[in-house]
């Protein structure tokens, strides 16, 4: 089945650029021109993936992440931003946002970002192909559990919503329990060999996980940080 892109900008000539070159990579190409349409889009079409422009007219791409973000927790987010300010970045990933390009991009990274995405969507950033029910299901540490089949995350049996860039991200720290990891070695297993963005996209993801798993954010006891490294799971045999 075809992936189904939900594509909101305003721009029409930016629309129809973007639009021809992801059909010609086999996505299917759903359109809105502002942010209220494509959340009515998305909520009548339940597409795979949401391609979303910063600012748009009327509602703002923020504005328009976070309804996705509460209505549709597994959706894949991708922004694009004509600023190049860190703080708009930095913001669009504390809404919810999987990833981000800043125009004018060139239509070959964005569709290698959104390979990359269906392969978080998929769970295992590293496969090509979804897991299946004869695939090692259940992954457990402490009071936590990964339903890969189910793409769910439980703590202490409550059902943890996280992102598909979140969840890709539980999945690579707990099937490694005790071992440091690096913000480049992160970047390049959940966001692709080929994407040579900026590190702190890996601290914003492990701020939001942490606000959902963790009893203090502030003194984390399961995602711990590596100073001048990266960051590491906990091993809990509790």
């Amino acid at each position: 089945m075809s992936i189904r892109i939900l594509l909101v900008e305003d721009e029409a000539p930016i629309r129809m650029f973007t639009k021809i070159n992801l059909e010609n990579e086999g996505f299917t190409i759903l359109e809105a021109d502002t942010g209220e349409s494509g959340i009515a889009i998305a909520r009548a079409e339940h597409p795979d993936i949401v391609i979303l422009d910063l600012m748009l007219p009327g509602i703002s791409g923020y504005e328009v992440c976070e309804t996705l973000r509460t209505e549709m927790p597994h959706i894949g987010i991708i922004m694009l931003t004509a600023k190049s300010q860190e703080i708009d970045r930095i913001l669009g990933l504390e809404k919810g946002t999987d990833d981000y390009m800043v125009k004018p991009f060139n239509p070959h990274e964005l569709a290698l970002r959104v390979r990359s995405l269906i392969r978080r969507l998929r769970l295992d950033p590293g496969d090509e192909e979804p897991k299946t029910a004869n695939s090692p299901q259940m992954i457990q540490d402490g009071p936590f559990v990964l339903d890969q089949y189910a793409r769910v995350f439980y703590k202490n049996g409550e059902e943890i919503d996280l992102t598909p860039t979140e969840l890709a991200m539980v999945r690579m720290f707990i099937s490694r329990p005790g071992k440091a990891l690096s913000r480049e070695e992160i970047l390049h297993q959940i966001w692709g060999e080929d994407n040579h963005g900026e590190t702190k996209i890996v601290d914003v993801n492990v701020r939001r996980i942490r606000s959902k798993i963790e009893d203090n954010p502030a003194k984390p006891a399961y995602l711990e940080t590596v100073w001048g490294v990266g960051y590491r799971w906990k091993k809990n045999d509790a």
